[in-house]
């Protein structure tokens, strides 16, 4: 029995040899084999550079989103500025023109507190010589004086009018000396030219005075 199994498995392979279809090994001899022998470094390369492949293109979908979100942000902060500069340009004129109507406003105001004094002097102007004496005049110039000095301390207007106290060159303006008849008046204000004045705690012009001066 063993020996007709052994007969029939050396006819099979006879027969094999004889067929050119049939490889040694008994894969079909039209099958295509490596040219050479494959190595695990030759899989790996393979692996290797597909996964290359894949992830340049994964590189490059991510670049291009983050391209496209960082225009985005741009463009919103773009706006963004240029809505503020609109607003602050808005804001800027706004401010000028409300200062200029407060200061419009405010010069109304103290040119309305004087009209009283205006209308009185106007009167006196027309107040016919003949009829009237110089001291009359006077007084009555006297009394417009004191009104227009009365409205525009209440401006806020003070006069400057330094007599013996001591020189400040911030608020007088010396224009002589005068000799001094003690130590203790030395610097000190004799006379008194022309009043300063001060409005708002800025001046407007500086006392024109006579200073004593102590020569020993």
């Amino acid at each position: 029995m063993r020996k007709s199994h052994d007969r029939h498995a050396r006819d099979g392979a006879r027969d094999a040899a004889k067929d050119p279809n049939v490889a040694p090994d008994g894969a079909p001899a039209d099958a295509e084999l490596p040219a050479g022998p494959v190595s695990p470094a030759d899989t790996r390369t393979s692996v290797a550079a597909d996964a290359e492949a894949g992830g340049e293109v994964a590189d490059g979908v991510s670049a291009g989103d983050d391209v496209a979100t960082l225009r985005g942000e741009l463009e919103a902060q773009r706006d963004k500025y240029l809505r503020l500069a609109a607003e602050f340009d808005n804001f800027r004129r706004r401010s000028q023109k409300e200062r200029s109507e407060a200061g419009t406003r405010g010069q109304a105001e103290l040119v309305r507190s004087m009209l009283d004094a205006i209308d009185d002097l106007d009167r006196f102007a027309q107040v016919d010589p003949a009829t009237t004496t110089a001291q009359s005049l006077a007084e009555a110039v006297t009394l417009v004086g004191r009104k227009l000095t009365k409205t525009l301390t209440a401006a806020g207007l003070e006069i400057v009018n330094p007599i013996d106290e001591t020189f400040d060159p911030a608020r007088h303006e010396a224009l002589a000396t005068a000799p001094a008849a003690s130590r203790e008046d030395d610097s000190t204000v004799a006379q008194v030219y022309q009043p300063g004045y001060v409005f708002g705690g800025q001046l407007l012009r500086p006392a024109r005075v006579v200073v004593r001066q102590w020569n020993g």
